[in-house]
């Protein structure tokens, strides 16, 4: 089906084609040349972190990140029920095993359930700042320091927040606050880690480069060409924040007095905006008619096929995922474009 409005789009109104043409006519496509440090500097300094270092994917940062904190088969480590299942993955790809723990109703992690999780076997807590919303990072810090914990933030919907953990990590993928097409970037004050991260994602090798790799590796480097996009986007951040900033105003303002539709709790910063519905697929289907593009919330870890555990159906996540989607959120939305979106909501629910 094809939707007028869309999910999601990214927004590529900066320096992103100039950057890309010069990356390209300086022969720099790969993950050589001066636009991914750029990028990794420039992110890293707008966040007011000592070092970025990209790679391909939020996914392959989770990923890098758990490995680069020495977490591997035999441990544990902490993560939300609800959020994308990447999260959970990242754990299991190291071969250590999540431990999920319930959200509360703003969708974030629940704080107070973590600590009856936390076994002698938890090296790690992987707190998600879900849809823009920043975590109890106080309670999570608070936890780590208790029991000796590394915290790896899942920053991969909050770019705006400000980390806070051992390591941060970001996803850059099409539809995310700023973009390169696909990619991540881990944040990380410590210089050993920032080397550590650097050295996992290009195949650990050598400084000799002698093809003699001591420790299984990946290879997870971001191509200049996709630095040189994310580079032209972190310059634009703050003016895109702004924007959606906006952008959640006006809908909370459309939104607030429709009966059938509850809104959630404000968030940090905005990556889409999420809503409870009633008869939520009919609603689907009515926007859809109208060509305008939903999705539905994140089901809990403990329902995936992966993960799964008969608790699921008792859980928050569960309760939350029956009936919450988000409407289109992207930088470009303009007033019109909501105007519309919320129009065709609100007719679905006059309508009885």
């Amino acid at each position: 089906m094809s939707f007028t409005q869309p999910v999601s789009r990214p927004t590529l109104g900066g320096r992103e084609l100039e950057y890309v043409t010069d990356a390209v006519s300086g022969g720099w496509i790969s993950s050589q040349g001066p636009y991914v440090r750029r990028f990794e500097e420039a992110f890293a300094e707008w966040n007011g972190v000592a070092h970025g270092v990209a790679c391909s994917s939020g996914t392959a940062a989770l990923t890098l990140a758990l490995r680069a904190l020495g977490i591997g088969p035999g441990d544990e480590v902490i993560v939300p029920e609800f959020t994308m299942v990447a999260s959970a993955w990242a754990v299991t790809y190291t071969g250590a095993t999540p431990v999920f723990v319930d959200c509360g109703d703003d969708l974030n992690i629940d704080v107070s359930l973590i600590e009856e999780k936390i076994t002698p076997r938890t090296r790690a807590l992987m707190p998600v700042h879900v849809y823009g919303r920043r975590c109890d990072m106080d309670a999570v810090m608070d936890l780590a320091h208790q029991y000796n914990l590394r915290v790896v933030e899942d920053s991969a919907e909050a770019h705006g927040v400000r980390p806070v953990g051992d390591i941060a990590c970001f996803s850059l993928f099409a539809n995310k606050i700023i973009t390169a097409g696909e990619g991540g970037v881990c944040l990380t004050d410590d210089p050993r880690l920032a080397e550590q991260l650097a050295h996992l994602r290009a195949m650990a090798f050598t400084r000799d480069h002698s093809f003699l790799h001591k420790k299984l590796a990946y290879n997870f480097r971001m191509t200049a060409m996709q630095a040189a996009v994310a580079l032209a986007q972190v310059e634009r951040l703050d003016e895109i924040l702004a924007a959606r900033r906006e952008i959640e105003a006006r809908y909370d303002a459309a939104l607030g007095d429709v009966p059938g539709v509850t809104l959630m709790p404000p968030r940090d910063v905005l990556w889409m905006y999420d809503i409870r519905a009633e008869r939520r697929e009919e609603l689907r289907a009515h926007l859809a008619e109208r060509g305008v593009e939903t999705r539905l919330f994140f089901k809990p870890m403990s329902r995936q096929p992966g993960y799964l555990d008969p608790v699921w159906p008792s859980l928050n996540a569960h309760r939350f995922s029956e009936d919450g989607l988000y409407l289109p959120t992207h930088t470009g939305l303009t007033a019109a474009d909501q105007e519309y979106i919320t129009g065709a909501v609100r007719e679905f629910y006059s309508a009885g």
